[in-house]
């Protein structure tokens, strides 16, 4: 063989496990798969990117027009821009560093898991009371992001 067909075939070798896994991705009830260069990322139904990429309908009780100042409440106005919407604050790529960034990216996607998912840990009202709770300090902000990344990401 020469070196040229070596190669071909290297090549050959390296992408088909990744196309196979892309084709077969689809099989996995609740597992949404974004295809990466020689891999796949799986994205789980109840994470903030899921809800930003629109793939599912909304809850009704949570339009994706609706501000978060007017869903979390005051002190949410006070801590956020006032025409921040759901929608936005699921799709915030400032949240590595601004941990109420963060909080409220995964308190959106945890308030429609809520109305949208079955068995999920956490009722509307308790997201809502623990979003205005975790707004008084960073640390507190970034401990509610956490668990509520967790549950988010447990959904199913």
């Amino acid at each position: 063989m020469d070196s040229s067909s070596l190669l071909s075939l290297l090549v050959l070798v390296l992408l088909l496990p990744c196309s196979l896994d892309t084709r077969y991705a689809r099989a996995i009830p609740g597992e949404h798969r974004i295809p990466g260069f020689l891999y796949t990322r799986s994205v789980g139904r109840c994470t903030p990117q899921f809800w930003s990429s629109r793939i599912e309908a909304w809850p009704i009780m949570v339009p994706q027009t609706s501000t978060v100042s007017k869903v979390f409440g005051s002190r949410a106005y006070e801590r956020y821009r006032s025409d921040l919407t759901l929608l936005e604050a699921t799709r915030r790529n400032d949240d590595v560093e601004n941990v109420f960034a963060r909080l409220v990216k995964e308190a959106s996607a945890a308030l429609l898991n809520s109305y949208a998912r079955k068995g999920f840990p956490y009722p509307a009202w308790r997201v809502k009371t623990l979003v205005i709770q975790a707004l008084v300090s960073a640390q507190a902000a970034a401990d509610q992001a956490q668990l509520f990344s967790l549950a988010n990401q447990a959904c199913k």
